[in-house]
């Protein structure tokens, strides 16, 4: 068996190539350049993936471990879209339970793109009901969440995103939970410039298996929160 070195980062070069991609974006140029993105940006994703492997199991051992699962594909589906362009100019990479996808359960990714690195966690795609579930457990144990949420998340440099509505959902709770009340989707994420030199070296590694481990207990309460929906 082959085996895959531990992450030592990305180079300049790998950016340099994203940005010459969005540039050139056909067959001929990237087919010229093939070995450049093998070497610059599909090895040292590989080599992430197999880095982090070890604290995504101790999160959830039921996550998807196979490079080619979690890491996304270069290729672009331009079946049904205007945008004819054939390449991604990102790869990304998610882990997600086996057998589950966007829509039913959450996960965590991290992208690599031109301008940073963004990494996150949480439901990008639920149900009503799920997040209806996910709201009922926040307000049945307000200080926990507000305790975990404090310290795990926005202490680590995450905000809340996603889709609100229109109307605020009706609850008791302060302001400091609204964020999370009102999202048809709720996810927490963060951005790295490509300046920032941690890119480059192990220690993005590090940030990426420690950040995705402080986010563990919310990932598990999201967990809980679609677990208790019927099959959907």
């Amino acid at each position: 068996m082959k085996t895959v070195p531990s992450f030592s980062g990305f180079t300049p070069e790998t950016i340099q190539f994203l940005v010459d991609l969005k540039e050139n974006n056909f067959r001929q140029w990237f087919e010229d350049h093939r070995e450049l993105y093998e070497i610059e940006l599909l090895q040292p994703f590989r080599a992430l993936v197999n880095t982090l492997s070890p604290a995504m199991h101790n999160i959830d051992s039921l996550f998807e471990f196979r490079t080619h699962k979690v890491l996304s594909r270069i290729y672009r589906d331009i079946r049904f879209s205007k945008n004819k362009d054939p390449y991604n100019t990102c790869l990304w990479m998610s882990f997600q339970r086996m057998g589950t996808s966007w829509e039913n359960f959450p996960g965590y990714f991290m992208e690599l793109n031109t301008e940073h690195v963004m990494l996150g966690m949480g439901l990008f795609a639920p149900k009503r009901k799920v997040m209806d579930v996910f709201r009922e457990k926040i307000e049945g144990e307000p200080d926990t969440f507000r305790e975990l949420v404090q310290k795990d998340v926005f202490g680590r440099g995450f905000s809340v995103e996603g889709e609100s509505y229109k109307k605020p959902v009706h609850n008791t709770l302060s302001d400091f939970f609204q964020p999370w009340m009102n999202r048809k989707a709720v996810y927490v994420m963060k951005t790295l410039p490509v300046s920032d030199e941690r890119i480059y070296s192990d220690a993005l590694a590090l940030l990426l298996a420690d950040d995705f481990t402080h986010l563990a207990g919310l990932y598990r309460l999201m967990v809980e929160a679609r677990e208790e929906v019927a099959p959907l």
